[in-house]
């Protein structure tokens, strides 16, 4: 009888979810130590990577050291941006597989703390990452990189050449509805010799514009100065006498597009943030279907893709503790694994989503969706 009750008390000790602060800090501390290493180590090696790529340039117009370091500093975020999933994961990795090694993890479960418990401080870690991650991407990391190119540029080109200006560049409206021509565009300040051509909506050529330069006031709209304006027949085929003005207004309503929105055309979707690409495609009303399954399909990616640091954590803790019998080695190489699976399975997703043969919203968020659920049913099926 006494064999019986003793053997219950041991079946049933109660389950303990509440905050530890000795336990919480200790895995807290050696996760950090670990995480903080990986990351070190990443870094070091795109940075290498950078000097190696970048030095030549700098060297061969005799820039300074203080120019190469603050290049090499820009670059940074971005670098960090990409290291934070493999290194959250595989810090995961091996704070578990090192607390299973030394049968701690064994021993947690054994006063009554379920697997999800044990990595409760790697789980906030996790999620703090992932915010960063996601500031990095949408914030930091587009600005850093744009100063970086803009350091390089003022510190490796020649004599003579302009830096903040792109040249004769070409911009088409995603409604088809207006053509710019700019002879020097600057995202910032006035444009110079401007063709700019509107079209009907059935694609007839409506009238064409002639400025000697332009400016943009986001109240006002486009301004253009020393204008030749010549309107069109209804088919769009024989110019009517041209007009001379000196100066012409036209509002927001008349043209939508920024000089913002123009820069931002004629860079790859890889480059824009976030938010530029769900402004893109709901200004434009009458956007090609390509086109909008390609926006919108990295805008999902985009949304889900800093996650991978909290799935990371998901993945880990259940990788790490079932493979805490065959060592480290066996831990990374499974993290290494499943992490490389991932990144391809997302990435034909979004080949397939900008294709259009699935739609944007599965092919930006299902796969990340797929893991962190596989990850949250691994550890609830190893919880005790």
């Amino acid at each position: 009888m006494s064999n019986k009750k003793i053997d219950k008390e041991l079946v049933t000790i109660p389950r303990k979810f509440g905050i530890m602060p000795v336990l919480d800090y200790y895995i807290f501390r050696e996760f950090m130590i670990y995480l903080s290493i990986l990351l070190l180590v990443f870094v070091t090696l795109f940075i290498l990577g950078d000097v190696f790529n970048d030095l030549g340039d700098f060297l061969k117009h005799n820039s300074g050291i203080r120019s190469l370091m603050g290049y090499l500093l820009l670059k940074l975020p971005g670098n960090i941006r990409f290291v934070l999933p493999i290194s959250v994961l595989l810090g995961c990795m091996w704070t578990m597989a090192m607390f299973g090694k030394n049968m701690e993890v064994t021993a947690m479960r054994a006063s009554g703390i379920s697997l999800f418990r044990c990595g409760g401080s790697i789980f906030i870690v996790g999620l703090i990452v992932t915010m960063i991650n996601i500031w990095f991407n949408e914030g930091l990391v587009p600005y850093t990189e744009r100063e970086a190119e803009i350091l390089k540029l003022a510190t490796t080109k020649n004599k003579g050449e302009t830096l903040d200006f792109q040249k004769m560049l070409t911009y088409r409206s995603p409604d088809k509805r207006r053509t710019w021509l700019f002879r020097t565009f600057n995202v910032d300040g006035k444009q110079e010799y401007i063709t700019l051509k509107n079209y009907r909506p059935d694609e007839t050529l409506q009238w064409d514009v002639n400025a000697r330069s332009a400016t943009y006031d986001p109240k006002k709209g486009w301004t253009f100065s020393h204008v030749i304006y010549t309107p069109y027949s209804k088919d769009g085929l024989m110019p009517k006498s041209s007009q001379s003005y000196k100066e012409m207004v036209k509002s927001t309503s008349d043209i939508g597009e920024t000089p913002e929105d123009i820069m931002n055309a004629v860079k790859s979707e890889e480059e824009l943030p976030t938010w530029v690409l769900w402004n893109i495609v709901s200004k434009t009303k009458n956007m090609a279907a390509r086109i909008k399954a390609i926006y919108m399909s990295l805008f999902y990616y985009r949304l889900a893709f800093p996650w991978s640091c909290f799935l990371a954590v998901f993945l880990g803790i259940p990788l790490a503790t079932k493979n805490e019998r065959s060592g480290i080695a066996m831990a990374v190489i499974s993290a290494v694994g499943l992490i490389i699976t991932y990144i391809v399975i997302s990435q034909i997703f979004l080949f397939m989503g900008k294709k259009g043969f699935l739609p944007p919203i599965v092919a930006g968020l299902l796969p990340t969706l797929a893991f962190i659920g596989f990850g949250w049913y691994s550890v609830a099926k190893n919880r005790n």
